[in-house]
Parts: C-alpha cells; sequence; structure tokens
C-alpha cells in the first residue's frame, strides 16, 4: 500500500501539460489485453478484473484474449510484435517471464521489445506438505530432505516455471538433494500432493489456500519477506534459515516496446487508479496478494535484476525447459 500511495503521489506531481494531454485523451478505441495462459489463473483474473474498472474509467472496451503456450511466451510475443501505441497489453506473471530468457530460444527480448508499464500485485509461494509428512516448518522439511537424501519427492508445475525455480533455489540455499516430479500445470501438481503422491509441493498462494484451508495440505513455508495475515503462523522462508529468500507471482503489465512515453504515463495512470479502488484492494487481499502499482522505470529494473538473477540459477542447476 505504500508503494501505491507513493506511484498516485508521483502521478500528481508528474502531471505536465504533455501527460494530462495523453491522459486525456489516450484510449480513443478500444483496448486489447493478452493473457498467455489459460482462463481462471491469476493472470486471467487480475486482467479480467481491471479490464472492466479500466473500461468504467476510459470510456471504451478493454477486451481481454488468452493467448497459451511455452510458459506464456506465446502471449508475450504477440505484444512485443504489436504496434507500439500502447493498444495491446500484456498481463503476466513476471517472474516467469524473467525465467524464460535462460530456457527459451525466444523471438523476443523482454527488455527490448515490452515495455513496462506497472507491477499490479505480489503473492508469495507456499511450501506445502501432504499431512502425513512428520513437519510442520520449513526447517522441519530441510531437516527431513537431509535425513533422506534423494528420497522426498518435490512435485512442480513444470520445468522451468517459477515455482520448479522456486524449489531449485531452495534446494540450493540448503544443501539438499530431492526428487523432482514435474506436471503441465499447477493443479495437477497440488491435485498428487493431496493424494500423498507427491511429499511437497510449491505453487503460489492463490492457488494453494484452499488446499490449507480444507487441511488437505499443510502449509508449512511462506517466500515473501514477512509473513502473510492469512497465514499468521506459517514462518517466512527468510525466517527459517535462507536469509533475503522471496520468491512468487509477481502480476504486472506491459506493452509494446517503444510505445510514446506520454502514452505509457496514460497507461500508468489508469492502471494505479483502478488498482486503487477498494473493491480491486479487496479482492487482492482475500487472494493472499498485496497492491504494488510501481513506477515504469521500478518495473524494468526489477525485471533486469530478477532476469540476470534466474540465469545464474538456471545455469548453476543445469535446468532445462519441458
Amino acid at each position: 500500500m505504500k508503494l501505491l500511495a507513493a506511484a498516485l503521489a508521483a502521478l500528481i506531481a508528474f502531471g505536465t501539460p504533455q501527460s494530462a494531454s495523453a491522459q486525456g485523451t489516450f484510449p480513443s478505441k478500444p483496448v486489447r489485453i493478452i493473457v498467455p495462459f489459460a482462463p481462471g489463473g491469476a493472470s486471467d483474473i487480475l486482467a479480467r478484473a481491471l479490464g472492466q474498472k479500466l473500461n468504467e474509467r476510459w470510456g471504451q472496451p478493454v477486451v481481454v484474449e488468452n493467448r497459451t503456450g511455452a510458459n506464456g511466451n506465446i502471449g508475450a510475443d504477440v505484444v512485443a510484435k504489436a504496434r507500439a501505441d500502447g493498444y495491446t497489453l500484456l498481463v503476466t506473471d513476471v517472474g516467469g517471464l524473467a525465467i524464460s530468457p535462460s530456457l527459451y530460444a525466444l523471438s523476443f527480448d523482454p527488455l527490448r521489445d515490452l515495455a513496462p508499464v506497472t507491477m499490479i500485485a505480489y503473492a508469495a509461494h507456499l511450501v506445502s506438505v501432504h499431512p502425513s509428512l512428520p513437519v510442520k516448518t520449513a526447517a522441519e522439511l530441510i531437516a527431513l530432505a537431509k535425513a533422506r537424501p534423494g528420497k522426498l519427492n518435490f512435485a512442480h508445475s513444470g520445468n522451468g516455471s517459477a515455482p520448479h525455480l522456486a524449489g531449485v533455489l531452495l534446494r540450493q540455499r540448503a544443501g539438499v538433494e530431492w526428487a523432482e516430479i514435474p506436471y503441465r500445470g499447477g493443479a495437477q501438481s497440488m491435485a498428487d500432493t493431496v493424494t500423498g503422491q507427491a511429499d511437497f509441493v510449491i505453487n503460489s498462494i492463490l492457488a494453494t489456500m484452499p488446499f490449507v484451508q480444507n487441511g488437505q495440505l499443510r502449509a508449512v513455508g511462506i517466500s515473501s519477506r514477512t509473513r502473510s495475515p492469512l497465514l499468521p503462523d506459517v514462518p517466512t522462508l527468510h525466517e527459517s534459515g535462507f536469509a533475503g529468500f522471496e520468491t512468487g507471482t509477481y502480476q504486472a503489465v506491459l506493452t509494446t516496446g517503444g510505445t510514446p512515453p506520454e502514452t505509457i504515463v496514460a497507461l500508468h495512470a489508469g492502471f494505479v487508479a483502478v488498482i486503487a479502488l477498494p473493491e480491486i484492494q479487496a479482492r487482492l487481499q482475500s487472494l493472499g496478494a498485496d497492491a504494488v502499482g510501481n513506477s515504469p522505470s521500478e518495473l524494468g529494473a526489477w525485471l533486469g535484476n530478477a532476469i540476470q538473477a534466474w540465469a545464474k540459477v538456471v545455469k548453476d542447476a543445469g535446468v532445462k525447459a519441458d
């Protein structure tokens, strides 16, 4: 919330004649939001909720289109190669986008061919175990993995996915070994952990909370820097001996590289305003997500740093895409 308030204050201070004019004329036709994942996921839910509010704010239709495949890269490619006028947007998990250059031969450069607008929200990963596993914290899970090297089964949503790389990073930091079970999506990885075919799973808090709440999974760690109000008794990985550990779902909006700066200003103003709406804030909080609303330059810097950080993790672990 502090970041969002700062972003709103910056917009007021930045209200130059040029930016005011851009915000008064953009958009003058329908806007298309590309979601590079299937309907019902976090990116899709946020894109549709924000799109409805932007429609009301702008007085122009905001159409959400799902273009799936290649871990989100097909949809991102559509936006990267669109006309650079701000009318084609990408709402995606930029945590996954930051991993892609290390795993795929991309036909676009995320830093050159996509223009950052703002990070919408952050939601941590949960480390969750089957209730039969005799651990209640991440520290106990690591101790068990050390006692049973290579015996525990880690379920994740596919090689190269953000939950997979979170597990790889945790394994590297802890100096342990465990077996990996890759799935084509987070839903199946959690379903098989619920039935006991896997010992533990890492996935977004948004998708995992229902299984934790009904007792089918036990949350033992969370990848945010601070504990979640939804799970106040679950320790962070940061406080479990892995200082600075932070992974998760970083939902953001980007547009085509080369879009005029005044159009970026107008887009940023629109998104930050709707993110700040009470009903959007309440929706995010109910999902276990924190609103962000940072500046385009801050999102761009974050993405550049994340690409470099994940490249080292991928290289050190020898991770290959599915």
